[in-house]
């Protein structure tokens, strides 16, 4: 059985690079991406990037939605403290009324240091995150919505139209401290582990989300249980193992890690730790090449089609 056949597979598409991104390209990889059978299509949310250059991620959404028909369009995740939740709900249902049904929300709460730009408290945003989601819900299923929280305050709101999806899109989370993958279990639909993070830490993170699930009386059939993979394939292995840590140590600023985090080598080589990562509990990977993303794209479509 191939990869593909065992396993949901998602493709992040150029959007965030140290590389020129061009249009063509980001049109020719989800297009390819689409015929060859990938489940969905991802991007992140980066809004200041200091690192390289980022897309709007309900933007380029948008812009796949225009010309693909069948793979899902996700993002992961949205840093949603620094937005307004009525704009949140509206631009997600207005995309999943765009794509006809087809959108993955991912949330999260981003590093601390992320709020200064955008002037929102760091203290509360918990709180804030979950009474932000529990008015998106609101939104998305009731009309008028009346919601009185201790952040967001809406009298006889309306937001049209409603998401295709009833009653909305699947919400998605990360993190990987306990406190956040209980708080996935307790929300959302799906989960993903973090691009940075090793196999032995995304199995004990699927260990405790099964915990955490079962004490919230929820099963893992209908939980989607993903990993990003950051990936360099090329037949020399030291040439994909230098891109890798190029990204590491220039986005993450973590190059130590690129050994445990990323996955690199020949298509034998990667196709082994995916399937290492698969069996370590995932029931879905999202796979993001960090460079070369046409070239990838093809290397992919021989090597989950094995």
């Amino acid at each position: 059985m191939s990869l593909i056949e065992s396993i949901s597979l998602g493709l992040s598409v150029p959007h965030r690079s140290l590389d020129d991104l061009s249009v063509a390209e980001i049109r020719d990889v989800a297009l390819r991406a689409e015929a060859i059978g990938f489940e969905d299509l991802w991007v992140t949310n980066n809004t200041v990037d200091r690192k390289a250059t980022c897309l709007d991620s309900l933007t380029e959404l948008s812009f796949l939605a225009g010309f693909t028909s069948r793979i899902r369009l996700g993002v992961s995740v949205l840093i949603l403290p620094h937005y307004h939740p009525i704009h949140v709900a509206h631009q997600v249902a207005s995309l999943d009324f765009l794509s006809e049904g087809r959108t993955v929300l991912g949330i999260g709460l981003g590093r601390p240091s992320y709020y200064e730009d955008f002037q929102v408290p760091v203290e509360r945003r918990v709180g804030r995150f979950k009474e932000q989601l529990a008015l998106m819900k609101a939104l998305w299923t009731e009309s008028p919505v009346t919601f009185h929280g201790e952040f967001y305050q809406v009298q006889d709101a309306v937001v049209s139209p409603r998401p295709v999806q009833q009653p909305h899109p699947p919400i998605w989370m990360g993190g990987h401290a306990p406190k956040a993958v209980r708080r996935a279990a307790d929300l959302a639909d799906g989960w993903m582990g973090a691009g940075g993070a090793g196999t032995d830490l995304f199995r004990q993170n699927v260990k405790d989300l099964s915990q955490a699930l079962a004490d919230a009386g929820r099963s893992t059939d209908d939980f989607k249980i993903s990993k990003r993979v950051f990936i360099s394939i090329h037949e020399d292995p030291g040439i994909a193992r230098e891109e890798l840590h190029r990204w590491f140590a220039e986005v993450y600023e973590t190059p130590q890690i690129t050994d445990e985090g990323g996955v690199y080598g020949t298509p034998e080589q990667v196709l082994s730790q995916l399937c290492e990562i698969a069996d370590a509990g995932a029931s879905h990977l999202l796979l993001n090449p960090v460079t070369r993303f046409r070239e990838h794209v093809g290397i992919l479509e021989e090597m989950v089609n094995a």
